[in-house]
């Protein structure tokens, strides 16, 4: 074997070693998961180590005649299968659903050094850094029965593309480098149209959480985008951090964009709540500060604020890692409303504003991709948030799950939620290449 392909082999032969290392001599948690959702998560003193802490469930995909359990009363069915890593749903308004097919891009400087090399081990294994499809895939049921029985390449050649929203005749796709703006005729199953670049995203070689989200406000004159930050704490200098860590809200019609919200390590699913009109967001909180810190949350998006991102975690809670320090910052730092676990991965969300399921009605569902970094595991389930008066007012219940084997694999990964428009609820699924559809067993299917 020559040398120049002996040194990758060997540096992913240790690296594999490494990673299966750490997943076995990691401790585990001595609390209850219970105690980081909420408003008031218990948060312990940070736990500093060497080595991170490394906990992954393989990507296997689902046995054949193997599915994930609903809640009670509910059913599950497969509403499409074979798709290409699903990542984001979106409904159009004639019941049409967009899925994205989309996985990171190349981000080269995002896996410098051994600990970049492990952590792209890391992530295939857990089913992520396959190469990209780059498209978004439109799936109808022209029958209702609940299953999609068309499929078509609805647009392709996209750039990682994550985020969908329609105004108008105009759809927005947010690529991981841009917000793109393609015409759209209801019920057409293909856009052949170029689309016409309408913002640049923050990207480039290092490009640590790719992701961008968009959605527009009731009003259809603004558009709201997530940009994740490009570190796990600001490690990788302040100065890699600029136009991210935030939402952004651009006008349609002046073309201009700024900061809505800022301190936001990885936002991604955005909603807005029924009763208030509020927007809403879930967020990906920092690592390697022990298994029971920091949880992810949801918490409602106020204009200007900021969330504490890196200076401080969950309100005013000092990350000491960061350097330089400021005060000044962290005295500025709101609290989040609601914790979703610690290192739940908690990425999708949909508030329920249908009528056929009206125990859920009002609250927030939200899909957890899963930990990957903590042991026990978390997540791996969508759950559903209760809301009262526009706040959060209960406990967490389980709407599906069963994507973790007795064994610890992963056999489906929850990613993005969206409600049909009979009000079933769709969930992408982008470890078994399928979306997920939940509704009552008593539905009445195949009714126009």
């Amino acid at each position: 074997m020559s040398a120049k392909f002996f040194l990758p082999n060997l540096l992913l032969r240790v690296g594999s070693t490494i990673v299966l290392a750490l997943t076995g001599c990691t401790s585990p948690s001595k609390s209850p998961i219970t105690e980081s959702y909420g408003p008031q998560p218990h948060l312990p003193a940070p736990k500093s180590s060497l080595l991170p802490i490394v906990n992954i469930a393989p990507a296997k995909g689902w046995p054949v005649g193997t599915m994930p359990t609903p809640a009670a009363g509910l059913k599950v069915q497969a509403f499409a299968k074979q798709l290409q890593h699903p990542r984001w749903l979106y409904v159009l308004p004639n019941g049409d659903v967009l899925v994205a097919e989309t996985d990171a891009p190349p981000k080269p400087d995002d896996s410098q050094g051994i600990k970049g090399k492990i952590m792209k081990l890391v992530m295939k294994r857990a089913g992520s850094s396959h190469p990209s499809a780059n498209r978004i895939t439109l799936l109808r049921d022209t029958n209702r029965d609940g299953v999609a029985d068309q499929k078509t390449v609805f647009l392709q050649n996209l750039n990682s593309p994550f985020g969908m929203t329609l105004v108008g005749n105009m759809l927005y796709v947010a690529n991981t480098n841009s917000l793109m703006r393609f015409p759209y005729s209801t019920g057409e199953t293909q856009i052949t149209a170029s689309g016409i670049k309408v913002l640049d995203l923050p990207d480039g070689p290092l490009n640590h959480h790719w992701t961008k989200n968009v959605i527009a406000n009731p009003e259809g004159s603004k558009l709201y985008i997530t940009v994740g930050s490009n570190s796990n704490a600001a490690e990788n200098g302040l100065d890699k951090e600029a136009g991210r860590a935030l939402i952004m809200e651009f006008d349609i019609v002046s073309g201009k964009a700024r900061p809505f919200a800022s301190g936001l390590r990885n936002p991604n699913g955005m909603d807005w709540q029924l009763q208030s009109n509020t927007l809403w967001t879930v967020v990906n909180e920092r690592d390697e500060i022990g298994n029971d810190l920091v949880p992810d949350y949801l918490t409602s998006v106020k204009d200007g604020a900021f969330y504490g991102w890196p200076y401080s975690y969950y309100g005013q809670h000092v990350d000491t890692r960061v350097k330089p320090q400021n005060p000044k910052m962290v005295a500025r730092a709101i609290k989040p409303d609601y914790a979703l676990g610690n290192h739940t991965a908690s990425l999708g969300l949909a508030f329920y504003k249908a009528e056929l399921m009206p125990q859920y009605r009002g609250g927030a569902l939200i899909g957890q991709h899963g930990s990957w970094n903590r042991k026990p595991h978390s997540g791996y389930k969508v759950i559903y948030v209760p809301f009262q008066n526009g706040q959060p007012s209960g406990q967490p219940q389980d709407v599906l799950t069963g994507f973790l084997s007795e064994k610890g694999d992963a056999l489906g990964r929850p990613v993005g939620v969206a409600v049909d428009h009979s009000g079933a609820i769709l969930v992408a699924d982008d470890v078994g290449n399928m979306i997920w559809r939940i509704s009552p067993v008593a539905e009445t299917i195949n009714n126009p």
